[in-house]
């Protein structure tokens, strides 16, 4: 396998190479390791690194694969974990000052999975400070970068895992999303990004509001993202919202295609102002999705914005934080975060329970919608890349990050599938991606969909063969 680049693999084609001996998960994981080395320098994706344990782990799984003995389809496969999440022998700062950088003792439920089937852990991945918004800086690690662009931001808060699935630093990366925080840097990176149906992933420790947080994979390809989800979508009990009934195999739709399904096509869902070149590549992608066989409906779901409503929830749960820090924690905090902590300050135990009513509300809504439309289609993302270190794009005149992501929180609230999926590029290169959600414990059918159209329209990933062409 001198001639071919183990580092450009996807998992299905690893594992093969693995069966048939012509390459082992060591090669594999030295190949990812080389990526990491000539790229991170320009994207900052990985803020920790642990190439001595990812080789001997490697040489372990070699030894299996020698033996016809493999722990599952996944082993010697290459991961990376989003540094939210707690990975035994690596740190967990979360992107805070107010973290120790002590290691992490216990394996969280994905990586105790993702262990127990031989992937192998590269390290951890950039996110904004404990994932409160939606572009990826801190004043630990700094700022991630978009690989097509690095004067822009891959969006947060799994920007890191994103920009290290888009330069396949890495073949599986472990994402959370909370209001989008998956599928938003999954579009501005040109990857693919899944929020399972809530529950359905475990974790713990909670995330800082429990009953937002969903785990899941960025990707190339919805092949790729049902393996990851076939280990670490599973039952754990340390996550008391962790629910049971998901699929022996999450891609046992895959090939399908689209014939038969009605989906539900909304530009803007009836509120939101989407950038002229994102509504005109989803548009185009929504005509594709129709020529492969879909039935595409224009509809207006009919729910107005749920802006207030997430916030009332999000910002709050930055209050509760911003309340356990001492004074000199307090400093260290982002302003962002904290300004939102303090919004909250002025609300009462009763504003929060009528924002839970109204989630209940739009919940159902979506529920509804779902008894007539297989699936929903949006653009994932209103506004294109924008400058990195910054949470607004500049002269916007928003506010807030959820401003410019007006698609991707309602379907936290409401706990359903949702996924972005690329689908083009604007005239200066920048890569756009549309949104497909689903019913609750719909997933399936959002991956089956999903992977229908990049079957045929596949993605065009970032080739950097020099670090230096980012200066």
């Amino acid at each position: 396998m001198s001639d071919t680049d183990l580092g450009a693999m996807d998992a299905q084609t690893l594992r093969q190479l693995f069966e048939t001996r012509q390459a082992s998960p060591l090669e594999a994981t030295r190949a990812a390791l080389a990526r990491i080395d000539q790229f991170n320098c320009a994207v900052n994706a990985y803020i920790h690194v642990d190439a001595e344990g990812a080789e001997q782990a490697a040489k372990a799984s070699a030894r299996r694969w020698g033996q016809g003995k493999p722990l599952s389809p996944i082993d010697g496969i290459p991961v990376s974990m989003k540094d939210l999440t707690e990975v035994a022998g690596m740190p967990c700062r979360a992107g805070s000052l107010t973290s120790g950088d002590g290691l992490c003792d216990t394996d969280a439920p994905p990586a105790r999975m993702l262990r127990e089937a031989g992937a192998i852990f590269l390290g951890k991945t950039n996110t904004p400070e404990f994932g409160w918004k939606a572009v990826t800086d801190n004043r630990v690690f700094g700022a991630t970068n978009n690989p097509w662009d690095t004067r822009l931001t891959p969006g947060g808060s799994s920007g890191g895992a994103a920009a290290a699935a888009a330069l396949n630093m890495g073949v599986l990366h472990q994402g959370g999303d909370s209001g989008g925080s998956i599928r938003i840097p999954a579009a501005f990176t040109g990857v693919f990004g899944f929020k399972p149906t809530f529950g359905w992933t475990p974790q713990w420790p909670p995330a800082k509001e429990p009953t937002l947080s969903h785990l899941g994979p960025l990707t190339r390809s919805v092949r790729d993202a049902v393996s990851m989800l076939d280990v670490m979508g599973r039952y754990d009990y340390r996550d008391p919202y962790a629910t049971r009934g998901q699929p022996d195999c999450w891609g046992a739709d895959l090939d399908k295609g689209l014939t038969g399904l009605r989906i539900g096509y909304s530009a803007d869902l009836g509120y939101a102002d989407v950038d002229p070149q994102v509504a005109s590549r989803v548009k185009e992608a929504a005509q594709k999705m129709e020529a492969l066989g879909a039935e595409i409906v224009e509809v207006d779901p009919g729910f107005s914005s749920p802006l207030d409503t997430f916030r009332k929830i999000w910002f709050t749960a930055s209050l509760d934080q911003w309340r356990q820090m001492t004074p000199s924690q307090r400093e260290q905090l982002d302003p962002g975060m904290v300004a939102n902590a303090r919004e909250a300050e002025a609300w009462n135990a009763l504003d929060l329970f009528r924002a839970l009513s109204d989630r209940a509300l739009l919940t159902r809504e979506l529920e509804h919608f779902n008894q007539h439309y297989h699936l929903i289609m949006t653009p994932a993302v209103a506004v294109l890349p924008f400058e990195v270190n910054q949470e607004v794009p500049p002269g916007s005149g928003m506010g807030d990050w959820e401003e410019w992501a007006p698609f991707s929180y309602p379907f936290n609230l409401s706990q359903q599938p949702a996924a972005s999926v690329p689908c083009g590029f604007t005239d200066n290169g920048l890569p756009v991606g549309f949104q497909l959600a689903g019913g609750k414990f719909d997933d399936v059918r959002v991956l089956r969909a999903c992977h229908a159209f990049m079957e045929a329209h596949p993605p065009r990933f970032p080739t950097v063969p020099n670090p230096s062409q980012f200066a």
